[in-house]
């Protein structure tokens, strides 16, 4: 491999993937890829704590989409019993 070559940020995080998530060892990774041992593990050190952070972000956002549902369910009730709450009162007088 010559020097100054640049890969994209997709490439280093498709090579890291086959290694972190597919469990292929590094060496035939690199070798199929044409890239150095060394830059896949420098790779896999800049990558490998983004998937963490994207699978906690997707959670805060399921939670985020689920209290959204829950604070609509429950507003709806509160004008519901508001309603019951006036129309009883004037019933009562």
């Amino acid at each position: 491999m010559s020097k100054g070559i640049r890969f994209t940020d997709e490439f280093k995080q498709d090579a890291v993937a086959q290694v972190v998530e597919r469990g292929y060892p590094v060496r035939e990774v690199a070798e199929r890829l044409g890239i150095s041992t060394k830059s896949l593990y420098t790779w896999k050190a800049q990558f490998a704590k983004f998937p963490r952070v994207r699978s906690e972000v997707a959670e805060q956002a399921a939670e985020i989409r689920r209290l959204k549902r829950e604070l609509a369910r429950v507003t709806e009730e509160r004008t519901i019993l508001k309603k019951a709450t006036a129309y009883f009162a004037r019933e009562s007088q």
